[in-house]
């Protein structure tokens, strides 16, 4: 079962959400239940919260936006899962304010190190709120896409101070606080105790592309995501990729 938004936007989930249905369907056959207990923090409206939920998973969503929170619970009912979708406000950071440890079979972190003050930490909590068989699904922004993008967009001198910067931003104006390269995610999730599954490169082509051939080209995007799903694993391209996806999971 899918819920991938419009086709465009699919663009942006699409790898993430294969990778992700996944390890939730081997998480399932390990424990031997068909309903996984799922934690995702900074989750938002839910975009990955509610497809999880129809797959038949307990999902609890924690973010600190009260509107986004709000969203989801909205979204989970359009979805008719709002029984099995439950938002909660807090951070990751405090996360045993709101969860308890060790209570859940997989635990979704996508888009959150960056804007975090601490990222060791905040795996390490990601990881202390997994049963002893759990998975981690850990998404972050990529260094080598922003430092392509400002190339190409031929802000030279922006590109390398992303290029140098040890945060990899590329000025005062940047939205993003902290990039990563697939060596640090990778490095954090083992350090938290996790044997590192598989890394992809997510968003690879997608947003160097131009929208009007895209939206005009007849086929183009699902052209456009088989090209991606064909690169995301090779490790040449999590280089220049926007986002990167660790996959990590816990030894019993």
């Amino acid at each position: 079962m899918s819920d991938q938004p419009r086709p465009r936007a699919s663009l942006r989930t699409a790898v993430v959400w294969e990778v992700l249905k996944e390890a939730l369907d081997r998480q399932a056959t390990s424990a031997g239940r068909e309903a996984l207990d799922v934690l995702d923090t900074g989750g938002g409206t839910g975009n990955f919260a509610v497809p999880a939920a129809r797959l038949g998973h307990r999902v609890t969503v924690v973010d600190p936006s009260p509107n986004a929170l709000f969203a989801l619970e909205r979204r989970a009912a359009e979805a008719g899962v709002a029984d099995r979708v439950r938002g909660v406000q807090g951070d990751i950071l405090g996360l045993f304010d709101v969860v308890e440890r060790g209570g859940f079979d997989a635990v979704l972190c996508h888009g959150v190190l960056e804007y975090v003050d601490e990222p060791a930490e905040g795996v390490r909590n990601a990881v202390a709120a997994l049963r002893p068989s759990g998975a981690l699904s850990l998404l972050a922004a990529g260094l080598g896409g922003a430092v392509l993008a400002r190339a190409l967009a031929g802000h030279f001198t922006e590109a390398r101070q992303a290029l140098t910067d040890p945060a990899g931003r590329w000025g005062e104006g940047d939205p993003v606080p902290r990039r990563f390269t697939a060596e640090q995610l990778s490095e954090l999730v083992s350090g938290a105790g996790l044997e590192v599954g598989a890394v992809h490169g997510v968003r690879v082509f997608a947003d160097l592309v131009p929208g009007v051939l895209v939206d005009t080209e007849p086929g183009a995007v699902d052209a456009l995501l088989k090209l991606e799903a064909a690169a995301a694993e090779l490790p040449a391209f999590h280089s220049v990729a926007t986002q990167l996806h660790v996959l990590g999971e816990k030894r019993p």
